[in-house]
This record gives structure tokens, C-alpha cells and sequence, in this order.
């Protein structure tokens, strides 16, 4: 006869299910929606998915631009002196948002404060991401990295470099500067983006290729302006972003540029984490992510001009 002596049965153990009325529940899948909502810079630039992958660099080759050459009779072809330099993306952003229940509030609280704790850790970790890819623009033009932004133009007209004293507000010459800079640079037509802060949406409402008719090409219900949409500008979609940088001397900085210009390489997107703390009787929530960004194009190198600039506004 088999010894049964401690042992015991599981009918009225404790359960998830029975203990349910002290487990606050967290969907990860709502703070993954929460954090793509939010996210505005990230989803103009190039991605890079390193997801389930090791290491902590991504090395990207960066090759010259060959020339045509002339083909002389009786002469051997031209061979292209190729060089390929390398773009390293560090891995090295880990950010996480952390909020822990008691079960005592747990019980009481309103099934509301589930949904501000997802709906708050997706923005957090945006607004994040966002912000390391908009501080990127720093370099934009052979600029040096920091908040002074030397290389940046000024909004009014496109041309005068920002001194940290003389922003101004965003006009329809200092666009068509912008755009023609691009353009001189060889940027593809497609993949362009406009972002702004919210003053420079602001003045944007005041300029008539924003907003007429005859240059946006929506009628009635459809327009953009009425619809709350962001719309269009020569072409170029405009975004609006309160996480645009902030200049040494207070300007709002914005960007015209390319998604290649910049690039987010992402190791882990959002996770979602619980555990139960029994020591604290309450639940430890946990929304992670981690990932690195870069500079593509900011005119470092002659043969890749820069594919973004930095844009001055009053505040």
C-alpha cells in the first residue's frame, strides 16, 4: 500500500480564478496599442527589426555613389573605386515603465485605473523613442549633437543659420528653401515628412498652401483642415509632435527630412511583465522596451548629403 501520509487535495486550493477579485488585470496588447498610437517619429524614419536577436551593435554598410564614365574607343571601361563605410547602431536604450498594486486598492479602485496605468505606460515608452529620434536631428547638417543646433536654419526664411537668438516663425518662402534643399541633395520625392511642434502647426494654419483648396485638392468632408487631419504641404506630409526639441535660447525645433535620415533599430518592442509580490501583497507591473538610434545622412560624408534639417521657430 502506497504511503499517502502528507498528502492532500487540490479541490480547495487557490486559484487564479478564485483569487481573481485580487489580481489587477493589465493587457499587454493595450499598451502595445497605446505606445503605437503615441509614437509619431517613429513611424516616419527607417526601422530596423532586431527583435529575438543577440548583440548590441548593428553594423550598416554605407556605400559611396558610383559615377558614369564615358566610354572612349579603343579604351578599357572605367572600374569604380568602391568605398563602403559602416554605420554602427549601438543597442544600448532600455527603458521601462513600473507600477505596482496592492490588492487592497485593487479591490476597490475602478476598472478605469487598469486603463490609465496601459494607456499611460504605451505613452511613456513612446514619448521616449520619440524623443531620442528627434534629438538625432541635432546632427542633422553636420551639426554637432548638442542643443545649440548651429547647423539649423531659421523658419522665416530657410537660409540664415540659428544663432540661438533670431527663431522665427515658419513662412511659405522658408519652406520652399527647405524643400529645395532636400532637392539639391538628391532626396527622393517619396518618404519626405514635415515635423513640427505644436506653434508651428499653429502658424501653418495661416499659410494658404496649408490650408486653400487649390493646393491641398480635398473638397467638403474630405479636407484635412476641417477633418483635423494633419495634411500637406508642397507635397510633403506635416506632423505635430509636443516632443519637438527645445534649442539652446528657447526655439522649437522642427525637422524637414527623409526617412532615411534616421533609423530606430528595436531588440525588444513593448513587453508586459506581472508578478505577484505576496511580502507586499500586490502585483508588480512592468512595460519595457529596448532598442538604439541613429544617423543615416546628416552630410558627414561629401558623397551622402544630408537627408534631413533642422528648422528654428519662435516658441
Amino acid at each position: 500500500m502506497a504511503n499517502t501520509l502528507g498528502t492532500y487535495g487540490t479541490a480547495n486550493a487557490v486559484t487564479a480564478t478564485t483569487a481573481a477579485a485580487f489580481i489587477p488585470e493589465q493587457w499587454s496588447d493595450e499598451v502595445v496599442a497605446g505606445y503605437k498610437r503615441e509614437l509619431v517619429m517613429a513611424g516616419l524614419v527607417r526601422k530596423l527589426n532586431h527583435r529575438g536577436k543577440k548583440g548590441d551593435t548593428i553594423h550598416i554598410p554605407m556605400p559611396t555613389r558610383g559615377v558614369a564614365s564615358k566610354k572612349l574607343p579603343n579604351q578599357d571601361v572605367t572600374i569604380q573605386q568602391d568605398t563602403t563605410n559602416t554605420v554602427s547602431i549601438l543597442l544600448d536604450q532600455h527603458y521601462e515603465y513600473s507600477d505596482l498594486f496592492e490588492d487592497f486598492a485593487a479591490l476597490q479602485a475602478l476598472a478605469s485605473n487598469r486603463q490609465f496605468v496601459t494607456d499611460d505606460a504605451g505613452f511613456a515608452l513612446a514619448s521616449r523613442i520619440d524623443t531620442d529620434l528627434i534629438q538625432l536631428a541635432r546632427s542633422s547638417n553636420n551639426g554637432a549633437g548638442t542643443a545649440a543646433y548651429a547647423t539649423a536654419y531659421i523658419a522665416g526664411d530657410g537660409n540664415t543659420l540659428y544663432t540661438g537668438a533670431n527663431q522665427t516663425a515658419i513662412t511659405s518662402a522658408g519652406l520652399r528653401r527647405l524643400v529645395q534643399r532636400l532637392d539639391d541633395n538628391a532626396v527622393p520625392m517619396s518618404g519626405r515628412f514635415l515635423l513640427l511642434p505644436p506653434v508651428g502647426r499653429s502658424v501653418m494654419m495661416g499659410i494658404t498652401e496649408y490650408t486653400a483648396e487649390s493646393f491641398v485638392g480635398e473638397r467638403g468632408r474630405d479636407n484635412t483642415i476641417r477633418n483635423g487631419r494633419i495634411g500637406d504641404v508642397y507635397g510633403i506630409p506635416v506632423y505635430v509632435t509636443p516632443n519637438c526639441d527645445t534649442a539652446t535660447g528657447g526655439a522649437r525645433m522642427g525637422i524637414i527630412g527623409h526617412r532615411d535620415a534616421f533609423v530606430l533599430a528595436e531588440q525588444q518592442g513593448v513587453r508586459v511583465q506581472q508578478q505577484y509580490k505576496q511580502e507586499k501583497l500586490a502585483t508588480l507591473f512592468t512595460a519595457d522596451a529596448v532598442y538604439g538610434v541613429k544617423n543615416l545622412r546628416t552630410g558627414a560624408d561629401v558623397d551622402v548629403p544630408a537627408a534631413s534639417f533642422a528648422i528654428a521657430m519662435t516658441a
